[in-house]
């Protein structure tokens, strides 16, 4: 990604879940027409940043061989996409910092450039992607400065996005005209969905799941 000094973006993977809808599989490492779902991610992430982390609280061995760097939440017991925010904005080598989810193999082209330009634009501190319909809290570029806040929202026992966002000056990017990229695999049914959906060419119009 060609940036200025002020400009470098660091993308941080959420692989950090539980995947109880997919029994319990890591879902970054869950196959897709036999490649794990997070090599698509990184395919298609790593030329749109400067620099790419994997938050995963298990098999981490198996993510390190990717050659980015793994880092696990600080709190126990899988607490949510916040913990892993936490510890992406904890190790981020640049100011900014997007997030994705390790279950969208499938991403805008730019993903990244629009969420910094809405960023830039009203000088804001998070910028989110809107799909048209609803806003898709996962794929969000945001400011390392923010860490103390969002230390502070989950030493409160805190843990939901949707709350923690307004207390920051917040904007949208559309994303509307490549809305099914925010389609992503929760379970075995959409696994096999995606598959067969890839095969055919024929991209799913599957409404996204809150998260």
């Amino acid at each position: 990604m060609q940036t200025t000094e002020q400009q470098q973006v660091t993308a941080l993977i959420l692989a950090g879940g539980r995947g109880s809808r997919m029994g319990g599989q890591d879902k970054g490492l869950t196959p897709l027409l036999g490649k794990p779902m997070i090599e698509f991610i990184l395919e298609q992430i790593a030329p749109q940043v400067d620099h790419v982390v994997i938050n995963a609280n298990r098999n981490l061995d198996e993510y390190q061989r990717y050659g980015h760097p793994v880092i696990s939440d600080s709190l126990n017991d899988y607490q949510g996409p916040l913990a892993g925010f936490a510890a992406g904005l904890e190790h981020s080598p640049t100011e900014l910092m997007i997030t994705l989810p390790c279950d969208g193999p499938t991403l805008p082209h730019r993903l990244v450039s629009k969420l910094l330009e809405a960023l830039q634009s009203d000088d804001a501190d998070i910028a989110v992607a809107h799909d048209g319909k609803r806003l898709q809290p996962v794929y969000a570029l945001m400011k390392r400065s923010l860490l103390p806040s969002l230390h502070e929202f989950l030493a409160n026992g805190d843990r939901k996005i949707d709350l923690w966002y307004p207390k920051h000056k917040m904007v949208t990017a559309d994303f509307s005209e490549v809305a099914k990229s925010f389609n992503n695999v929760n379970t075995p049914e959409q696994q096999a969905e995606e598959e067969e959906a890839r095969l055919s060419h024929q991209p799913l119009n599957r409404e996204k799941e809150s998260v």
